[in-house]
């Protein structure tokens, strides 16, 4: 019963037209009013950023949770269940609950004619269950943007952290990085301190308005003992790393070495090294640089297999250009989303070979002696496509 209770609030969700965006603060606000405002009993560190919040959150989170604290995380979006979205203390909330909550929720929304989007019946859901739950501390996660991004209906926060940001978006958050910037500083709360390592003219305007502490941190954290790799993750470290010390002093040193080596964050360059697979969910031209510096540092001279799929909305072409090079295996994949990339699409913007991707069993049989190293990247959403259930698991 559980089961099925669970796939109709799924089906809920995705039905309606829900999945679509529509930034503003007044559908969310209405629905959390009729909640009693759960929010409001909540202290969030907010995370806004184009790459990079989904490392600082999952950094910042297994830190207080090995100091003892009760943490609620959301993130966006999934890779499997929608349950991995809102986490207590690392461990996803219950289908049954979570069914329960979108049923509420929605029902709600309906009678008030309230129409609400997914991502904000999703953070309705978070921000009642955290609250229910009495977290001590909850990592927040912007979807888009900052400024009316469903999760900046709180009213204050511990403290705003801003990562790297670039061109994404840009069709809803503006053409140019201070434009983006302006957006992503939507975050900062009245008298509470926000920090990043990028000096935008909007992040400092908006940190003077409000009277925020703003904080620049320089990115030169030692990574050794972080278990997440890539060389995105020296500022990813250098900002969690910083906002923890300045809020929570307390922590012993050694309780944050021993969770910066058991924090996970599946697919950011997530190495399975028994089948020489790099994962990452490089969804935009800088996340592709990212994976291309990376690569280049760990296995400089090793052959590569790419397996590729983007949204239509991306820049595909530049990412593929930053990716790919002569000599490289390449491999398209147009996953079940309206907005997937088709092969054709892909290989016409292409310069190289390619191939039309038909399952890892394929690849790896074609290459028993297992000499090249795949790489599986792009795009989110076709992640849950590609990858097998218990190939997370099994990271090495």
């Amino acid at each position: 019963m559980g089961m099925d209770k669970y796939i109709e609030a799924k089906n809920l969700l995705t039905s309606q037209g829900k999945f679509y965006i529509n930034l503003g603060l007044e559908r969310i606000s209405s629905i959390l009013d009729l909640l009693g405002n759960p929010q409001d009993r909540l202290k969030c560190i907010h995370v806004a950023g184009t790459n990079g919040k989904g490392s600082v959150c999952a950094i910042i989170e297994n830190i207080l949770r090995k100091a003892g604290m009760k943490t609620g995380l959301y993130t966006s979006p999934h890779i499997f269940e929608y349950t991995e979205r809102i986490k207590i203390s690392g461990e996803d909330i219950p289908q049954d609950k979570f069914a329960d909550l979108i049923f509420e929720i929605c029902k709600l929304a309906d009678k008030n004619n309230i129409p609400l989007t997914e991502f904000e019946i999703l953070t309705a859901a978070a921000f009642k269950y955290f609250a229910e739950q009495n977290c001590d501390v909850v990592l927040l996660e912007t979807g888009l943007g900052g400024r009316f991004d469903a999760t900046n209906v709180i009213k204050s926060n511990l403290c705003s952290i801003i990562t790297h940001i670039d061109l994404d978006h840009t069709e809803r958050l503006g053409n140019t990085k201070d434009k983006i910037a302006f957006e992503k500083a939507g975050i900062i709360k009245p008298n509470c301190p926000v920090f990043t390592s990028e000096g935008y003219e909007a992040i400092k305007d908006t940190a003077d308005e409000k009277d925020a502490l703003l904080v620049m941190v320089a990115p030169f954290e030692d990574t050794t003992e972080l278990a997440l790799k890539g060389t995105c993750q020296q500022e990813n470290l250098s900002l969690a790393l910083a906002a923890v010390r300045y809020l929570f002093p307390q922590i012993p040193q050694s309780v944050i070495v021993d969770a910066l080596r058991t924090v996970k964050h599946p697919c950011r360059f997530q190495v399975f090294e028994d089948k020489k697979l790099i994962i990452d969910a490089c969804h935009n031209p800088n996340g592709a640089l990212a994976l291309r510096d990376s690569l280049e540092l760990y296995y400089p001279s090793t052959r590569r297999r790419f397996v590729f799929g983007c949204l239509k909305n991306k820049d595909y072409a530049k990412m593929m250009k930053v990716l790919f090079t002569p000599g490289d295996e390449i491999y398209f994949y147009h996953f079940h989303n309206p907005n997937s990339c088709t092969i054709e699409e892909l290989k016409a913007a292409c310069e190289l070979p390619s191939k039309e991707f038909v399952s890892l069993k394929d690849l790896y049989k074609n290459n028993p002696q297992n000499d090249i190293r795949t790489i599986i990247c792009g795009s989110f959403y076709m992640l849950n496509e590609i990858i097998p259930d218990d190939f997370l698991s099994s990271q090495t």
